[in-house]
């Protein structure tokens, strides 16, 4: 995931990995030889129209809402089509009324007709207070969850790991995560709750106890399902 910072300087540009206390819960019950946390690149705010997600402080937040003010009202002006002009003028009220585009409700084909627009506020976007500063690693999870991210783990004796996804992902997609020969291979996923991994004190006893859920590619992924994907090599 790469996430755009605007006017931080506190938050370097490179790679990051966020750590997660959740995961560290695991790996305290498997104590496997390596633990892996999700890795996020934060880039500077030129790179922020290819980004997954953007983080901005709250005092530069209306940075954003002007820059897209200016691209609507000049492709307005321009603009021939009549269904584009319905769109760019609920942008425009949007904007105006100091909202990011991002709340404005659009059907599919309108979801279409402006998929090549450079809109920062488009986007998911984080805005930062003063006070969340303190604590770099919690506000790039925050970025996360808001920009509709979660992540699923994997344990065992070598390896304790988060791995990110979109929320609505499937097991199957959340497999190819992993690599693509499992997910071709799929058969199905051996699935344990966090909650239940926790409360069980790891996998055989959460097994023992009924907790682990065998299900099929359409399952729809949860935020910290422990899996273990079954696959045909």
């Amino acid at each position: 995931m790469k996430i755009s910072v605007h006017s931080i300087p506190e938050i370097t540009p490179g790679k990051h990995n966020i750590k997660d206390p959740r995961l560290d819960e695991v790996d305290s019950i498997t104590k496997a030889k390596k633990k892996t946390y999700i890795q996020v690149e934060v880039v500077d705010e030129k790179e922020a129209l290819d980004s997954d997600g953007i983080i901005v402080a709250k005092d530069s937040r209306m940075d954003l809402i002007l820059n897209d003010l200016e691209f609507v009202e000049t492709r307005l002006s321009r603009a021939s089509d009549e269904a584009e002009k319905v769109i760019l003028n609920k942008f425009k009220a949007a904007l105006e009324k100091e909202e990011f585009v991002s709340t404005v409700a659009l059907d599919d084909a309108q979801k279409k007709i402006i998929a090549a627009f450079g809109l920062y506020t488009l986007r998911p976007i984080t805005v930062a207070e003063p006070k969340d500063l303190e604590d770099i690693n919690a506000l790039l999870a925050r970025c996360l969850k808001e920009s509709n991210y979660i992540s699923f783990f994997t344990t065992g004796e070598k390896d304790t790991r988060a791995w990110l996804i979109r929320k609505g992902t499937t097991a199957w997609e959340a497999a190819g995560t992993i690599h693509s020969d499992i997910q071709q291979g799929f058969i199905r996923a051996e699935i344990i709750s966090f909650a239940d991994f926790i409360s069980c004190g790891g996998e055989s006893r959460a097994k023992q106890a009924g907790k682990l859920r065998l299900e099929q590619k359409e399952y729809i992924m949860q935020d910290t399902d422990l899996v273990n994907f079954r696959f045909n090599k």
